[in-house]
């Protein structure tokens, strides 16, 4: 007997059963085929709109099962693909007939309270490193939701609450652990191999399989101010350009995105219980007795359908707020849009495209950059977009794979609309269609990208790691 294998040229070959039982043996952990047990529930990841079938999955529990599916790989010539915490939109942690190097099983977080620094396996998930760090007062600065994978966030840049104050999640990286396309472990950090450090902050899965990341904690909390405030989505266009404007002088402690959903929801008895709005969400994480009048403009704007804001606990109530919004299974088609600034036009122009959403599960949501993000210069890590100011996410959410037209549909139309205005590239953790289109990603690194394409010769000649969002050698 033997397994059917998809190889990197894309034509197929066949493993005999010895080499994959020899292979299986030298393993810690496990792999899976199609006709397993475990397959159909191991191939499930986060966005329900992914349906693909790998080969193999290769279940990791340490950095030798890596090495040793590195290898496995190159030996054979076959398609590869990377699955950390699976919660990407575009599903580039799953590849139709190859293998996947699966590294669920590697979730583990190390604290050192004292340097203040944490070691995190690149398994884990958002909600493991908060777990690990609220004990001490600390935080790594990462995304919104607890499901997300570290590994992904972090390879693409990392946007959260703290993005402000703290900057990017590759602004407080220190040394990452990774295997190469050789099947080698080394370290990257601003000593060794410092090419390779700067590339993976934020060149994605471009350069082999990162197994571990070391980052610098921060004090947070425990308590924070969160201001959660509603308004009609009539008055939208005027909640933006009062947003926008406030946002401007407000302090580096203060992270806020504005959030656009245009349609109603529906109950089971079919009738409307959540209505159209604007709504202003922000997080301050500056000295406590300042939170109440930091966030008192967003309150008292106008007036609000509801007001939820108040003192949070940042790790189990921040972090985990937006946690039911997000369910694994649901289908997601995200994009996004840096702009350098939001003119009146452009507004207008959001607004009006967000009233045409395909599911009243979806939104536009209008991230509030600058502080530290924009502090770090260009060229210091491959993450390109510095000098931006503001990012629009449009996130297509929706049950029923039938609905998939329509929603992708809306998500391209408005942002081809707002392309033009935009800057080149998009956030490739809300990457719409930059998986397919070369020039979309070349335009997320500017002026870096030619270097990120030396350092993608240099490290992976042969292109293995094609599954991310390539960069061709």
């Amino acid at each position: 007997m033997s397994v059917k294998i998809a190889t990197l040229n894309d034509a197929w070959t066949e493993v005999s059963e010895t080499v994959l039982s020899d292979f299986a043996a030298g393993l810690e952990g496990d792999i899976l085929r199609s006709d397993d047990d475990e397959y159909e529930s191991a191939r499930l990841i986060w966005n329900g709109m992914i349906d693909r079938r790998p080969a193999l999955i290769v279940r990791c529990t340490h950095e030798n099962d890596v090495i040793a599916a590195v290898r496995f790989v190159r030996a054979h010539n076959l398609r590869v693909s990377v699955r950390a915490g699976g919660h990407n939109v575009a599903g580039k942690a799953l590849c139709d007939d190859g293998v996947v190097i699966d590294l669920g099983g590697m979730n583990g977080v190390e604290v050192n309270p004292d340097a203040p620094s944490a070691f995190v396996q690149a398994g884990a998930r958002l909600g493991d490193v908060d777990e690990a760090t609220r004990p001490h007062g600390l935080a790594v600065p990462v995304g919104v939701v607890s499901r997300t994978g570290i590994a992904g966030l972090t390879l693409h840049g990392g946007m959260g609450w703290l993005l402000r104050r703290d900057g990017l999640t590759i602004d407080n990286l220190t040394a990452v652990e990774i295997v190469t396309a050789a099947g080698k472990k080394i370290t990257a950090s601003a000593d060794a191999n410092p090419d390779l450090f700067w590339a993976l902050r934020g060149g994605g899965g471009n350069f082999g399989v990162v197994t571990g990341f070391e980052y610098r904690l921060n004090p947070v909390g425990p308590q924070v101010w969160f201001a959660a405030v509603l308004y009609p989505f009539a008055e939208a266009k005027r909640a933006v350009a009062f947003w926008r404007e406030f946002m401007a002088g407000a302090p580096v402690e203060l992270s806020s995105f504005c959030v656009l959903r245009s349609r109603p929801m529906q109950s089971a008895e079919g009738k409307a219980d959540r209505q159209p709005v604007v709504a202003f969400l922000a997080c301050y994480s500056g000295p406590f007795e300042r939170g109440e009048e930091v966030i008192r403009p967003l309150r008292e704007w106008s007036k609000p359908i509801a007001d939820l804001s108040g003192p949070m606990d940042y790790h189990l109530g921040v972090q985990r707020l937006f946690d039911k919004d997000y369910p694994p299974g649901r289908c997601y088609y995200w994009d996004s849009l840096f702009f350098k600034a939001l003119d009146d036009s452009t507004i207008d122009q959001i607004v009006g495209h967000a009233a045409n959403s395909a599911s009243p599960l979806s939104s536009v949501n209008v991230w509030a950059l600058g502080g530290v993000m924009n502090g770090v210069p260009a060229g210091d890590t491959a993450f390109g977009k510095r000098d931006c100011h503001f990012m629009v996410a449009v996130e297509a959410n929706w049950e029923g794979k039938e609905y998939v037209e329509a929603n992708t549909a809306w998500v391209g139309n408005f942002v081809d609309a707002l392309r033009p205005m935009s800057q080149a590239g998009v956030y490739l953790n809300f990457p719409g269609a930059a998986g397919g289109k070369e020039q979309l990603v070349k335009g997320c690194y500017d002026k870096n990208f030619a270097r990120l394409r030396k350092i993608k010769r240099h490290y992976d000649p042969d292109n293995v790691w094609r599954g991310s969002f390539n960069i061709r050698p």
